[in-house]
């Protein structure tokens, strides 16, 4: 059975939580006169005594915590559902051996731990693939890789919330938590491989017919929003090609100027923008409008549009869209998303609910604009078109619209601009998705404002900062953790994955994704 240490790992171990209060009580009272004698001698120095104040406290809930850890570490019952944790695990364990971790808790306290480790079982019936042991002890607390619950969720959020890594160890400083930018971003990257994994076995349980259907949309109005962002994607260092010398007009090699010269890196990359696909679910009310006090999903993913449609899918099983009054569609004219919609609607069970796509009204009217412009109509004529065009559209004459703007185009006929946006008005118009008056009658969205604005939250303001470059598998991990944060789903998902990972270690989260698209 393990034990907690405070002091290091030669320090008596910890007995009780009484014992870490008496502790943090004598600590307290040696330094309140110091406090008393500062504050009497300069009222103005409260900002800093106050400061003080609280990480003194902060230390105490640490050194409480700690005594808890312990107190619970000792119980009878304990050992017993260790090895319950153990026996339940995904793949057989050793019995395991005793080894000390060193774990920072949320006030900024180090404590040693003496925790069971077990490592996979070595013989005939265990599987090729590398699974990781467990620290069967740690597992029941939900400890991170040495660091408390809290302190990867608190440091995962900081970080999601910044523009950087940077300023999230900063503002973490603040708080009492001095770490450094490395162990910020380990601590971020393994919270969002978490969600990572936690979303791959759902997804395979689902494929299998035993992921069971939830109770959250049944009998509500929901809408369902697609689309793509873009981020920056970095490959590997490779060495830096060497630039060839600059010359003038004559012909002869010009140096830097003196002290104006900059050093030449020796390696470099190649980076390119890639297009992460998101999704945001969340029921509406009778305006159309996102339902107040109820939490959106959001999901995203780099793994392309098949993978996206085939996570949609899920997200529709697993929050019970099956029961649903009825579920709306609405997207650009993106035909990733359109050809991949009756697939998705079959592999979510949808076939008694009422489906209803939808074209973003913007983007329609939009596409009126690139017609107008492409056949060359002159101002102010083209802004009355536009406004009169853009009104029809709204009242759900899609027809007489794509009738004038025909009779435009026929003055040119070799105008192929013209002819396309106006055959993207008859694709989506006979489609049903242009019969606005009809879905603001029904109470549906007719915009993609809630997309277009996880889109920014989501992605932009955190993935697509200026001179910010990803590696692929960390943009999906930062991209799974902001976007647990923005959907207020945060405390939910993550109490999930630590139940998850209690059974299952495995963090290879990577699948490959069915067909999804309904038509070629």
């Amino acid at each position: 059975m393990g034990d907690v240490r405070v002091d290091g790992l030669q320090s008596p171990p910890v007995v009780s939580p009484e014992e870490m209060a008496g502790r943090f009580h004598g600590e307290l009272m040696g330094t309140m006169p110091e406090w008393k004698r500062r504050m009497a001698a300069d009222p103005s120095c409260l900002a800093d005594v106050e400061h003080e104040v609280e990480m003194a406290f902060l230390r105490g809930a640490g050194l409480v915590v700690a005594g808890l850890i312990a107190g619970v570490m000792k119980r009878p019952g304990f050992e017993e559902a260790c090895e319950q944790t153990r026996q339940k695990y995904c793949i057989p364990l050793s019995r395991g051996q005793n080894r000390p971790l060193r774990i920072r808790l949320l006030g900024g306290l180090l404590v040693w731990v003496t925790s069971l480790y077990c490592a996979p079982r070595r013989g005939r019936n265990c599987p090729e693939e590398k699974v990781p042991g467990l620290h069967v002890e740690l597992a029941q607390f939900g400890f991170g890789k040495g660091c408390s619950p809290e302190v990867q969720s608190r440091v995962s959020r900081q970080a999601a919330w910044c523009s950087s890594f940077r300023f999230a160890q900063e503002e973490l400083a603040r708080e009492g938590l001095k770490l450094n930018v490395k162990t910020v971003e380990r601590i971020t990257y393994q919270c969002g491989l978490g969600f990572l994994a936690l979303r791959t076995y759902e997804l395979m349980q689902w494929r299998l017919g035993e992921l069971p259907a939830g109770e959250e949309l049944a009998g509500k109005c929901v809408t369902v929003q697609i689309d793509g962002g873009r981020t920056k994607i970095r490959g590997d260092l490779r060495p830096a090609e060497p630039e060839p010398p600059r010359t003038n007009a004559d012909g002869l090699e010009v140096g830097d100027r003196p002290g104006r010269s900059k050093p030449r890196p020796r390696q470099t990359f190649d980076a390119q923008w890639r297009e992460p696909k998101l999704v945001t679910i969340f029921v509406h009310d009778e305006h159309g409008r996102m339902k107040k006090g109820t939490p959106a999903l959001i999901d995203g993913t780099f793994l392309g549009p098949d993978a996206m449609a085939e996570l949609v899918a899920m997200h529709l099983h697993r929050l019970g869209a099956a029961r649903a009054a009825s579920v709306t569609f609405v997207a650009d004219g993106a035909p990733w998303i359109w050809d991949r919609l009756a697939t998705i609607v079959r592999l979510a069970g949808l076939e008694g609910v009422a489906i209803r796509e939808v074209l973003d009204c913007c983007h329609a009217a939009h596409h009126i604009s690139l017609a107008l412009a492409a056949l060359a109509v002159g101002e102010p004529a083209r802004t009355a078109l536009y406004l009169s065009h853009r009104t029809l559209l709204r009242n759900g004459q899609w027809r007489r619209v794509v009738e004038e703007l025909t009779g435009l185009a026929e003055m040119d006929a070799e105008n192929e601009e013209a002819r396309t946006e106006i055959a993207y008005l008859t694709k989506h118009g006979e489609a049903g998705r242009l019969q606005y008056p009809t879905f603001r009658k029904l109470g549906l969205p007719i915009g993609s404002g809630a997309i277009e604005s996880g889109i920014r939250r989501v992605i932009n303001l955190r993935l697509k900062n200026n001179g910010m470059f990803w590696r692929e598998e960390h943009a999906e991990e930062m991209l799974q953790v902001r976007a647990q944060v923005i959907s207020r789903r945060w405390d939910e998902r993550v109490k999930t994955m630590r139940r998850h990972l209690r059974c299952d270690g495995r963090t290879d989260w990577q699948w490959e994704p069915r067909t999804m698209i309904a038509r070629t």
